[in-house]
């Protein structure tokens, strides 16, 4: 039972920062995804490309294999080599990592959890590996919203309470609206 409550708890997180990935990527045009502030930071085409790519690799025979697939190419998710390429395609790549990893979690019972994985030969306890990718993925999400954010300046549309709207905020959920 406990096992479930976890599980279930990090699909919830794992699945609010991806709505919240999505919610920025509705604000944005194609153009936008490969735009890089000074200093050649990552793009967010960049970061989905990443992301996309460590989901797949480490979740892709998440129990039987290591996390560091050979026929994963980490150094070339960091390149964005479709200047051109269309928010469709980014979504594209974007589901196809989503969906290894939530395929994993939810093929996962109970004894698995204590089972040992392995990241880059490193031995990972397979909750203290699902761990590692809940700190992981928001911490790239953050940057994709602060990306889409710097883009949109004023035209920016909120994903949480908007400043200056905490008290009206919790007024509303004290009033069960």
């Amino acid at each position: 039972m406990l096992a479930s409550l976890y599980l279930d708890s990090v699909k919830a997180r794992l699945l609010s920062y991806k709505s919240l990935a999505e919610k920025t990527f509705a604000q944005l045009n194609d153009e936008q995804l490969h735009w890089q502030p000074a200093g050649e930071p990552n793009n967010i085409y960049i970061i989905v490309k990443h992301m996309s790519g460590n989901m797949l690799s480490r979740f892709t025979d998440f129990l039987t294999s290591d996390g560091e697939k050979p026929w994963r190419e980490r150094d070339a998710e960091f390149v964005d080599d479709q200047p051109g390429g269309t928010k469709a395609q980014l979504l594209e790549k974007w589901e196809k990592g989503w969906d290894a990893l939530i395929k994993a979690l939810d093929e996962l019972k109970e004894e698995d959890l204590a089972k040992t994985v392995y990241i880059r030969t490193e031995a990972h306890s397979v909750i203290d590996a699902i761990n590692r990718q809940l700190a992981h993925y928001p911490y790239h999400v953050g940057q994709i919203v602060y990306l889409g954010k710097i883009m949109k300046e004023e035209n920016w549309q909120s994903l949480s309470i908007p400043k200056g709207g905490t008290q009206q905020f919790n007024q509303q959920k004290a009033s069960g609206k």
